[in-house]
Order: structure tokens, then C-alpha cells, then sequence
């Protein structure tokens, strides 16, 4: 019955990581467009200017802004799978250099760190999104957009990332390898590990 759960939980986690991923990918995306469509006019303005001698002047409104928007978005949302997918740059100078339950206690410190500096980020960017949406904080360009919008994008991301920290740790409370190191091996029985047999 628990591994039912457990099993469970696994799959709504990783389906949460894979979630947050493609919309990190979906931002990507809408950045490649909205580039290629300021793009395109930029040519059809240019061909005009040549034709003519006037340009018509086409532009996306605020393009410059949507595109930070859709950058940060994807920069945050994309944080747990890339945690998940052991894509964050880790400084292993000290961790390398131990083994059991030294490096176990290490890694668990390592987790705890990281956990409460993302549940403290999370904290203060919903203070953030209220603050602006209690002010009616809007971007400066054209088109001037309730700037709470974008940043719940990023306490999606931080939030996210929170959870995928916390399930770390509880992985390592376990006594199990941590998904970003790559290698499915317990913690606690390290192959390096004087002690294990």
C-alpha cells in the first residue's frame, strides 16, 4: 500500500519537473517567434524603404519587453528539470574527495542550504508579485503590462524548484543517491567507501 503511494507520488513529482521543463521550452519558443516576427518585418520595412523610399515602419509593440518576460520565465521554470536532469553546474571539489557517510552528511548539508535559500526566495518573490499587484505595477513599454503577470512565472519556477530540493532531501534522509549525481548507487554504500564490503 505505501509503495502504491510512494509510486505515485514519484509519478505526479516527475510529471510536475517534466510540466515546468516544457513550459520553460514554451517560453523558448515564443521567444524564437516573437524574434523571427520582429525579424520579418525589419525586412518587409527595409524592401519597403528600398521600393518606395519611405519605410512603413512595422513593429511588434513592446517586443523587447515581452521577450525579458518570456527569458525570465523560461530561466525559472526550467530550474527543477535541469536540477532533475543533473544540468546545474556543481562545484564537487570537496564532496569528490569524500566517501559514506561523510559524503552523505555533506550532501544532506548541501540540500538543506539549497532548500531553505529556494523556500526563502519563494517567500519573498510572492511578497513581490503582491506588492506589485497591490500598487498596480506596470512594465514601462507600449504596451504596459500588470508586471505581477510575469513575475508569477518566476515564483512558478522558485516553487518549483523548492519542491524538487525537498524531494532531494528526503531522498538523501533515505539514504539514496541523488538523481543529479547520475548514478543510481545508495549514499550510504559508496564503492569507494572503506567500510563497505
Amino acid at each position: 500500500m505505501g509503495t502504491e503511494k510512494d509510486n505515485l507520488l514519484r509519478k505526479n513529482l516527475n510529471r510536475l519537473y517534466r510540466a515546468s521543463g516544457w513550459l520553460a521550452a514554451a517560453n523558448i519558443a515564443a521567444i524564437c517567434l516573437l524574434v523571427l516576427c520582429q525579424v520579418s518585418l525589419n525586412a518587409v520595412d527595409r524592401l519597403s524603404g528600398l521600393l518606395t523610399g519611405s519605410a512603413i515602419g512595422l513593429t511588434i509593440p513592446s517586443y523587447a519587453d515581452f521577450t525579458g518576460f518570456f527569458l525570465a520565465a523560461a530561466s525559472f521554470l526550467a530550474l527543477a528539470h535541469t536540477l532533475r536532469e543533473g544540468g546545474h553546474i556543481r562545484v564537487t571539489l570537496i564532496l569528490s574527495h569524500l566517501k559514506g557517510r561523510l559524503r552523505h552528511f555533506f550532501e544532506i548539508w548541501c540540500l538543506l542550504l539549497s532548500s531553505a535559500a529556494a523556500i526563502y526566495f519563494s517567500w519573498y518573490t510572492f511578497l513581490l508579485i503582491r506588492e506589485s499587484y497591490t500598487y498596480h505595477d506596470l512594465s514601462p513599454g507600449m504596451i504596459a503590462v500588470p508586471i505581477w503577470i510575469p513575475q508569477s512565472a518566476m515564483l512558478a519556477g522558485l516553487i518549483v524548484l523548492s519542491i524538487a530540493l525537498l524531494d532531494e532531501l528526503c531522498n538523501a534522509f533515505k539514504g539514496k543517491q541523488p538523481c543529479y549525481t547520475d548514478s543510481g548507487e545508495s549514499l550510504l554504500n559508496h564503492p569507494d567507501d572503506e567500510t563497505s564490503s
